[in-house]
C-alpha cells in the first residue's frame, strides 16, 4: 500500500511536470491546447451511454474539465503502478526508469485515443511528436525523481 500511496503521490509531481512543459510550449510557439482528452471522454461517454449534461457551451466546459481530469487520473495511476513495481522489488536503473515511466505514461494517453479512433500517431509530424514526446520525459523524470528521493 505504501507504494501505491508513494507512487500515486511521484505522478502527481510527474504530472504537474507535464503540464508544465505543455503550457511553456504552447506559450513559446503560441499553440492551441489539444482537444482530444475532450474527444475521448465524449467518445467513451457515447459508449457507455452516460450523458453529458448541458447546453452546448456548458457542455463543452465539463468535457473540457473532465479531459483534464483524465490526464491527471492517468498521471496519478501510472505514477501509483510504478510505485507498487518498486516496492515490489522491480526497481528500474535512472535512465530506463524515466524512460519507462514518461513511456507508460504516453501510452496510457495515447492508446486510447489512437484505438478510439480519435488520433493517429503514424499520422502525427515531427512537432507533434516533440509535443507529445517531451512533456511524457518530463512525466518520467519527475515522477522518477521523487521515488527515488522517498525511498521505499
Amino acid at each position: 500500500m505504501r507504494g501505491l500511496l508513494i507512487g500515486a503521490a511521484a505522478g502527481a509531481a510527474g504530472t504537474t511536470a507535464l503540464n508544465a512543459v505543455t503550457y511553456l510550449d504552447m506559450a513559446v510557439r503560441g499553440r492551441g491546447s489539444s482537444g482530444t482528452p475532450e474527444q475521448t471522454v465524449e467518445v467513451l461517454a457515447d459508449r457507455a451511454g452516460v450523458g453529458i449534461p448541458g447546453d452546448p457551451d456548458t457542455r463543452d466546459n465539463r468535457l473540457q474539465g473532465l479531459g483534464s481530469l483524465s490526464g491527471i487520473i492517468t498521471g496519478v495511476s501510472i505514477g501509483a503502478l510504478i510505485g507498487a513495481l518498486r516496492s515490489a522489488g522491480l526497481v528500474p536503473g535512472r535512465v530506463l526508469g524515466p524512460l519507462i515511466t514518461g513511456g507508460l505514461a504516453m501510452a496510457g494517453a495515447n492508446v486510447p485515443m489512437a484505438r478510439l479512433g480519435i488520433s493517429d500517431p503514424s499520422e502525427w509530424g515531427a512537432q507533434d511528436w516533440a509535443a507529445d514526446v517531451v512533456p511524457h520525459l518530463a512525466y518520467g523524470a519527475v515522477t522518477h525523481a521523487v521515488l527515488e528521493a522517498v525511498g521505499d
